[in-house]
């Protein structure tokens, strides 16, 4: 008898853990389904002739000559911009990563030997930035579309073609 009590003193015990363990895995269960449905089950509202109209629009805006669409590439700026920005407060410390979209091999190996140019003319454009402005989304759209037109055209008088289609900021901090 005494073996018996004992063990039912021992039982409510273990009913509760068995009872965390059942509601931990419940919750574990429920949090993956959640998951599982943001991830996999999101909305795509996006229809075929809405990203054939984008493509187009890409298209007849697209300056390259001679590239497919289709076979963007990426140039990396080996170097970081790092500059200071005059403002009306006070002057500001920044620093731009930016790489260049090209299209084809050949606008990638061009745009790599240029390198140095390309840097010359991005630090131009860079360097006439006020620091109020690139405070603001607009302020940043309108720099990157300054040293976009900047590169294109040392690239025309250079090369006989803008070869580069975008300026790209893949990291921009301003302190």
């Amino acid at each position: 008898m005494a073996d018996e009590k004992e063990l039912k003193l021992d039982n409510p015990g273990k009913k509760k853990k068995l009872i965390i363990i059942i509601a931990i895995v419940a919750v574990l269960a429920i949090a993956s389904g959640v998951a599982a449905f943001f991830i996999f089950g999101g909305d795509n509202d996006i229809s075929q002739a809405e990203i054939d109209a984008a493509l187009d629009t890409g298209a007849k805006n697209e300056k390259v000559e001679g590239a497919e669409l289709g076979s963007a590439l990426y140039v990396p700026m080996p170097r970081h911009f790092r500059f200071n920005a005059p403002g009306a407060a006070r002057d500001r410390f920044v620093e731009i990563r930016v790489q260049l979209l090209v299209r084809g091999i050949e606008n990638e190996e061009t745009a790599k030997k240029h390198v140095p140019l390309i840097e010359s003319a991005l630090l131009g454009v860079f360097s006439t930035s006020n620091a109020d402005d690139l405070a603001t989304s607009a302020g940043k759209i309108s720099l990157k579309q300054k040293s976009l037109v900047a590169v294109q055209k040392i690239m025309a008088e250079i090369e006989g073609s803008a070869v580069v289609e975008k300026v790209l900021f893949t990291g921009f901090v301003m302190q």
